[in-house]
């Protein structure tokens, strides 16, 4: 499979998830839109359809459309990506990389989308929380652990479900049981960092919000950016190394 092809899928498929996960939290914080105040709930769900729509289009690459998962992959021993793509230092750059376009890119078009709300929102924070996550109580080292745990549980039954399977990556699965999984990782976990579970996610969209042009958009947090970023990507390996390691055959 050309490279070109897991390239575009990824960012394609990325830009899918920000583009509908950033949008409903965008139209639920976001002043005078359809949504407001729409709830924690409904954040959660759109997050896991968004997942969904992400998974479906990015089935050329495997659809892992998160450094976490691509990082966990690797972990479990992962000899291929897609067929005809090795497991190399330089595929997963590639998979990182078109990851983080792609979530820039459906970042950029949550702002376009949301463009007049933004300009009418005065809370700084409600137009961060749309690109990015933050902690309910800033504990680096809690926040941190909230993180990984998170994204162990995405990562693990990630490789859980591909052990039924046979092909490599997220959309061999079927796209509704990873989406079901990100639902309960985000009302059961979700509660005290927002549940990035995603480097490319939270890191992307927050350069994105440091970049534009938004009104009154206060700081981008970078204090706080790492842990979204090291955590995800501490679960992830952790994740991916379980799901291989011998524990799986007396859980499933």
């Amino acid at each position: 499979m050309a490279l070109g092809s897991i390239f575009i899928s990824e960012v394609v498929g990325t830009a899918l998830l920000l583009l509908l996960g950033g949008g409903v939290v965008a139209n639920v914080v976001l002043a005078k839109t359809k949504g407001f105040n729409g709830g924690w709930l409904l954040i959660n769900f759109g997050w896991g359809l968004a997942v969904y729509v992400g998974v479906v289009a990015a089935a050329v690459s495997g659809a892992h459309l998160n450094p976490a998962v691509t990082l966990g992959l690797v972990t479990s021993g992962l000899t291929e990506f897609a067929e005809g793509v090795p497991v190399n230092l330089g595929t997963i750059f590639l998979y990182f990389g078109s990851e983080m376009l792609g979530a820039f890119i459906g970042a950029v078009l949550v702002y376009l989308v949301y463009k007049k709300h933004f300009d009418e929102s005065d809370d700084p924070g409600a137009k961060l929380a749309v690109f990015s996550t933050g902690p309910e109580i800033r504990s680096y080292g809690w926040n941190l652990v909230t993180e990984i745990v998170g994204t162990f549980v995405l990562v693990f039954l990630v490789i859980a479900f591909g052990q039924h399977g046979d092909a490599a990556g997220l959309a061999s699965l079927g796209a509704l049981p990873v989406a079901l999984v990100v639902l309960v990782i985000g009302i059961s976990l979700g509660g005290p960092t927002g549940y990035a579970i995603n480097p490319a996610r939270d890191l992307a969209p927050r350069i994105a919000h440091a970049l534009l042009p938004i009104k009154g958009k206060g700081s981008s947090d970078w204090s706080y950016a790492w842990v979204p970023v090291v955590g995800p990507l501490i679960g992830g390996a952790l994740g991916g190394w379980a799901g291989t390691a011998g524990l799986l055959p007396g859980l499933i």
